[in-house]
């Protein structure tokens, strides 16, 4: 019997325009193709999770608009329990439009947000097995961790704000960006000194204890502590078309390991392959590889 995860947080519409080369300043440019399609950490986490019949929920706010009515038909194509999904009539959808360069693959990235888009339900009944959440909506998650103490608790921390480093405290598994905990810990990796590794994790575990501790490093693959060792578990090497969405990917995955029984370092593997499939496509939803094809990898 699947367990029951809800994923809560962002949900956001991607318009993403794929050139040769990034275009120059003051030039006009007609592209021959977009690709169009939902996205956002938590979105993405719970489509994945939809996709591998796990039936998630997703729980988070769109606009009452032409994207937000996408996004909610996305996640229902894959089963994704979407009761409790908000849609605002006072503010539009999150938009990104994203330029991938076939150059070099890499993306850049346009995103609005209203800061005042937020989740006006935060007090929902609701009681998971497992919880991912990626910070965006605070409150709501908070309270889902403060009445639910005995479920198993994730948090995606890409970014070191206030309310994030605070959720970090409350959650079982810290699993976050080179950023993050470059951020929050004041010190820099550098991957020629091992020593930097120990640092980050020592200050981590002295700023959020006894956690469980994954730090995502893109193309460098992940790291994470086992233990008493610090493991890093290299990239799956893959022709990069988009990394959009790659990172969420690794998330949603990972929570699939975790929800299944799967132990850190298999979890941290199902996250790498998933991350490393998806970037061989454009578009976050549009790249997300099937559980067959990840544990064909997985298994080799």
């Amino acid at each position: 019997m699947n367990k029951k995860i809800v994923c809560i947080g962002h949900a956001t519409f991607d318009i993403t325009f794929p050139l040769k080369k990034f275009p120059e300043e003051n030039t006009k440019n007609r592209v021959k193709k977009i690709v169009q399609c939902g996205g956002g950490p938590a979105s993405s986490a719970a489509y994945l999770l939809g996709k591998w019949k796990q039936k998630p929920y997703f729980i988070g706010t769109v606009g009452n608009d032409i994207y937000g009515k996408t996004i909610k038909e996305e996640l229902k194509s894959v089963d994704v329990n979407i009761d409790y999904m908000e849609e605002s009539d006072k503010y539009n959808t999150t938009l990104s439009i994203i330029i991938v360069s076939g150059s070099n693959s890499t993306r850049t990235s346009l995103a609005y947000k209203n800061p005042n888009m937020k989740m006006q339900n935060t007090n929902i009944d609701i009681k998971p097995d497992i919880l991912l959440t990626d910070g965006q909506e605070y409150e709501l998650s908070m309270n889902v961790i403060k009445n639910n103490p005995d479920m198993i608790s994730i948090i995606d921390a890409g970014r070191a704000t206030e309310e994030i480093i605070e959720l970090c405290k409350n959650v079982n598994y810290i699993v976050c960006s080179k950023e993050f905990a470059e951020e929050v810990t004041g010190v820099k990796f550098n991957y020629r000194d091992a020593n930097t590794f120990n640092q980050i994790f020592i200050k981590l575990i002295e700023m959020f204890p006894n956690k469980k501790y994954v730090i995502t490093l893109e193309d460098k693959g992940s790291m994470f502590l086992d233990g008493e060792y610090v493991k890093i578990m290299p990239t799956y090497k893959m022709k990069v078309k988009d990394t959009t969405g790659a990172g969420d990917i690794f998330h949603g995955a990972f929570t699939y390991g975790i929800a299944n029984g799967y132990s850190l370092e298999e979890s941290v593997k199902l996250g790498n392959i998933a991350g490393a499939l998806s970037t061989t496509k454009i578009g976050a939803r549009n790249s997300i590889p099937s559980l067959k094809d990840v544990m064909k990898l997985y298994e080799k």
